[in-house]
């Protein structure tokens, strides 16, 4: 089998046999993080460009790592020191970095549809590492690697999705990725924090957290997006953490092993209690040793290099 595909721009078009596909090409290439010498020559003589609007410290850099590990060249493109801030457009800067013979071009914008408009103004192939509200394609591939890597099978796993669904890619891309797979997905949050279309999407909507986090498999907590919300959706950080906070107490709530995760950065003692982030049951740390090894393989996948 392999990607059809230029681009990844979203898991909603992908298939479950694409995205099971994705996972199992990223197994060999954990198996290259944990050597000695973590390299491979896979992706020598490919250049790609890591062209981040947004700061990042996991993607931009677990992209990097990938990159370099296949052994690929890597440009980081800041936009505060280019043409950008003289008003050249994403599209013509794009264009002028794939004039330099760029062949992977790595994007995160503050827009919502931005690696799309990218993907269909370029040769260069495009990942999707984060466009607004939308989606954050390889976060969700990461969190299921990580799922699968505990021993859990996504057919008729339970897995809530904790706090700012209304803001969050991560959530969007969890929720079309899971349902795919058989799993059932509870969305869990105050009211003014989810979307109005959220169940079209397949995910059941629960605003009281202690009766949500009954007997599931996964939790994962989202980081409050303050800088995207505009104005106040609740009270106060306290009220909210009161709520929606995950404590060692609610932890208990779930099923026995249930698994901790969170897509960073963390708020400690706001989504989530410190002892808890740091616990058995917590595989933050895991999601982020996995993202290299996920983003090894999409870069291989969609340079060909397996054709």
């Amino acid at each position: 089998m392999s990607l059809k595909r230029k681009d990844l721009i979203s898991i909603a078009p992908l298939s479950s046999d694409e995205i099971m596909f994705i996972l199992e090409t990223a197994d060999s290439f954990k198996e290259v993080t944990g050597r000695e010498i973590k390299k491979v020559p896979a992706l020598r003589g490919k250049t790609v460009v890591n062209f981040f609007f947004e700061p990042s410290t996991r993607t931009r850099t677990s992209f990097e790592l990938a990159a370099k590990r296949l052994s690929a060249d890597v440009i980081n493109f800041s936009p505060s020191s280019s043409s950008v801030v003289k008003g050249e457009t994403l599209l013509d800067t794009a264009r002028n970095i794939e004039a330099m013979q760029a062949d992977i071009i790595v994007l995160r914008h503050q827009a919502a549809g931005a690696a799309e408009t990218l993907a269909r103004g370029v040769k260069s192939s495009v990942i999707n590492a984060g466009d607004g509200w939308h989606e954050h394609p390889t976060q969700a591939l990461l969190d299921l690697f990580t799922i699968r890597e505990k021993g859990l099978a996504f057919k008729g796993l339970r897995v809530a999705i904790v706090g700012d669904i209304a803001h969050s890619r991560v959530a969007r891309s969890n929720i079309y990725a899971l349902t795919k797979l058989g799993a059932e997905v509870l969305a869990v949050g105050p009211p003014t924090m989810m979307p109005a279309s959220l169940e079209k999407l397949g995910a059941q909507v629960h605003y009281n957290l202690d009766k949500a986090l009954q007997g599931v498999d996964v939790i994962m907590m989202l980081r409050l997006q303050l800088e995207r919300q505009g104005r106040a959706l609740f009270p106060t950080i306290r009220e909210y953490s009161n709520l929606y906070g995950l404590t060692a107490e609610r932890l208990r709530l779930a099923a026995p092993g249930a698994l901790v995760m969170h897509p960073g950065p963390i708020n400690r003692g706001v989504e989530i209690a410190p002892d808890v982030a740091d616990s058995f049951s917590s595989v933050i740390l895991d999601q982020v040793s996995n993202g290299v090894a996920v983003r090894m393989g999409i870069l291989y996948l969609l340079s060909g290099a397996n054709q």
